[in-house]
């Protein structure tokens, strides 16, 4: 409930953005913002250009997993198999169907790949949107993984995947958001 009696100071404004570095995957920019009293702060922003996770459940209801080394935290992590998006305008649909081949090595026709959410990874700094899938139906084929990709592929119940979680096994964002969600789905399913 609104208080009429508190005013909210307005949003601040970006004055100024100047591109710091340029990736593959991203771009890091300083932003200059006038903040609602007057005065200016730089601010990080982080573009990105989009990904995609899938939630690859089997015929007995477990879920496949990647195991991979991550050097921004400098171990291997549990994740969803996810990807990001060769274009920003690459539909994330596709995305998800090709990195769910990729790196697990199984793959579902396009009818049994389902949107389930979109969520922002961080946005405190970074506009990175990934939109999760879940696929069915799942066919073994094998993997293919990029040059500098060393990804194993285990499969775990969801009991399983939830006890990594509260024990801090599990700790990428984006994989924790989807599980979660996938899990409310299945307790309570939408028309």
């Amino acid at each position: 409930m609104k208080d009429e009696n508190i005013s909210l100071p307005e949003h601040p404004e970006r004055i100024n953005r100047t591109l710091k570095y340029k990736g593959s995957i991203l771009e890091i920019y300083s932003d200059t913002m006038k903040l609602p009293d007057g005065r200016t702060e730089e601010f990080d922003f982080i573009k990105h250009k989009g990904a995609a996770a899938v939630i690859p459940v089997m015929e007995d209801g477990r879920i496949l997993m990647v195991k991979q080394f991550r050097n921004a935290l400098d171990r291997y992590t549990l994740e969803l198999p996810a990807g990001a998006l060769d274009s920003p305008n690459e539909p994330t649909h596709d995305c998800a169907y090709r990195e769910l081949e990729e790196e697990t090595g199984y793959y579902a026709s396009k009818e049994n790949v389902t949107f389930l959410l979109s969520m922002y990874s961080t946005v405190a700094f970074c506009n990175e949107k990934i939109d999760i899938y879940v696929a069915k139906n799942l066919i073994k084929t094998q993997q293919h993984l990029d040059d500098d990709e060393y990804i194993d592929v285990y499969a775990y119940t969801l009991e399983e995947l939830f006890e990594m979680i509260l024990n801090k096994e599990i700790v990428d964002g984006k994989t924790i958001a989807g599980l979660m969600t996938y899990a409310m789905k299945i307790a309570k399913p939408q028309d």
